[in-house]
């Protein structure tokens, strides 16, 4: 085989220069940057194959169960509505007046939650309700991802797994998928992200994390205030006790000076229905099975050993407003108000098996390795109780029988127009509408809409003329539609 040719010589250097440097110099800042962050990716690509699979997982079972609610015309909330004209205002760089809640009603005069801005740029991309229930979906779906990467490493990639896949299908989950979007869709990962920064001591993440939470809802100051608590106490840094500054100041900043002065009541709307003095007066009041239930629940899901974690001390102030208030609604476990309780168990959990791994209770340490298992059991027999179950029998609960109605209804009513309307298809017209609410004194619009089935207007209330009559009885209507319990009328002249 013949030898290769020697590479031809370069041009020699004139005499006198200096000698070329041909060794390796240092890379070049922004090459180095590049190089260590791709040696970063690689390093955490194996960490959180398993994680990034369960949340996913997570987010698509509930937006199949989302899709199935909006395919059958049963996405009946009023907050959806509200939340999407939200999300349209934002879209078009604008205050965010909401006239489902009331007419000109500026919405941060009802909560206080200015993170919702990020659902402009999105609704602008996909502007539909339906992408509102999307999104809550992926959320939900990061915080499941965030407790698995948490777990993985204590409980091992199996145990781990499924620990995630527990929370992100947990109860308080679950029923807020079911009850459509609300702010809180944004908490449950920053508290996911947090909780799980502290149990990894990086304490910098569970910090700004922690600082964003008081921008979804007025009552997470509070939250924030505690978790600042335990952060400087885990961390044995008493500067840390400024997010529970921060937290403390936003809470009364939102409750006392920016909802007052953008409510049209000049109040906090929801300050009134906690009364705490009135509480305490009667200690035995404040006992109630849905109140009991909730709590069950949340020991339950958790083996028990989250008690064993001060991460519990964070759920406090939610479970303190709650069950002070005099709203029962706010007790049972339903609806979308535990979903902040879920990442506060599920690292409660990991964090009390990490102790009592450590601790010096033998029987502690010994039920520690059971924990988990017992936690993942009482979640599989409940399973079938709570709302994603009914995905197992489509036919059942989703079977759309005015499905046809619904659309010939919505065909009824042009675009662009202005329509009053109950809850039945407020969802499915708000994004190409200007929908009010017929529970609010509204301007007479151009179309009346409603669902005598399960719209929720009165059922003495009458026809959709009647409906007319007694909301504006100087405008006059006419029906130009009326088909299985749905009926629209036009206002005249």
């Amino acid at each position: 085989m013949p030898a290769r040719p020697d590479p031809a010589p370069s041009d020699p250097a004139p005499v006198g220069a200096p000698p070329i440097d041909t060794a390796p110099g240092p890379p070049a800042p922004r090459r180095r940057t590049a190089v260590a962050l791709a040696r970063r990716v690689r390093a955490l690509a194996p960490a959180w194959g398993l994680p990034t699979a369960v949340g996913a997982l997570v987010a698509a079972l509930c937006t199949v169960y989302s899709l199935a609610q909006w395919d059958a015309f049963v996405v009946k909330s009023w907050d959806l509505g509200i939340f999407t004209q939200l999300a349209a205002r934002y879209a078009h760089l604008e205050a965010p007046v909401v006239h489902v809640k009331g007419p000109d009603y500026h919405l941060l005069g009802d909560h206080f939650h200015p993170l919702l801005v990020l659902l402009g740029p999105v609704y602008a991309a996909f502007p539909s309700a339906l992408t509102l229930l999307v999104v809550q979906n992926v959320l939900l779906g990061v915080a499941a991802a965030v407790v698995t990467r948490a777990a993985v490493p204590l409980l091992g990639q199996v145990v781990g797994g499924l620990v995630g896949l527990a929370f992100g299908l947990s109860w308080g989950l679950q029923y807020a998928v079911e009850a459509q979007f609300h702010e809180i869709a944004f908490a449950v990962p920053l508290l996911a992200v947090a909780l799980a920064a502290v149990l990894r001591e990086r304490w910098r993440t569970a910090v700004v994390a922690g600082a964003l939470l008081v921008l979804v809802k007025e009552d997470l100051g509070l939250t924030t205030a505690v978790l600042g608590l335990l952060v400087a106490w885990r961390a044995r840094r008493a500067s840390y006790l400024w997010l529970s500054a921060w937290g403390v100041g936003a809470f009364v900043l939102a409750t006392r000076v920016v909802l007052p002065a953008l409510n049209p009541a000049g109040e906090w709307a929801y300050g009134s229905r906690l009364d705490v003095l009135a509480a305490l007066s009667d200690p035995l009041a404040l006992y109630a099975p849905a109140k009991a239930y909730t709590l069950w629940l949340l020991v339950v899901v958790t083996g028990g050993i989250a008690l064993r974690s001060p991460f519990v001390l964070v759920a406090g102030p939610t479970l303190a407003w709650r069950f002070l208030s005099a709203e029962p609604g706010y007790w049972a476990p339903t609806w979308h108000y535990s979903a902040v309780l879920m990442p506060i168990a599920y690292l409660a959990m990991l964090d009390g098996i990490d102790r009592a791994r450590r601790g010096r209770v033998g029987w502690l340490r010994r039920y520690a390795r059971y924990a988990p298992a017992v936690g993942l059991t009482a979640t599989l027999v409940l399973l079938p109780q709570w709302p994603l179950w009914q995905l197992t029998n489509p036919g059942l609960h989703f079977a759309a029988p005015r499905a046809d109605a619904a659309r010939a209804t919505l065909a009824a009513v042009p675009d662009g127009v202005v329509v009053e309307t109950d809850v039945g298809l407020m969802s499915y017209l708000v994004d190409r509408t200007d929908v009010y609410y017929l529970g609010n004194r509204n301007p007479v619009p151009d179309y009346l809409v409603i669902d005598r089935v399960g719209g929720g207007t009165p059922q003495e209330w009458g026809d959709v003329l009647q409906v007319a009559r007694l909301l504006h009885p100087d405008a006059t209507f006419e029906v130009v539609h009326v088909q299985d319990g749905y009926e629209v009328a036009r206002a005249v002249g």
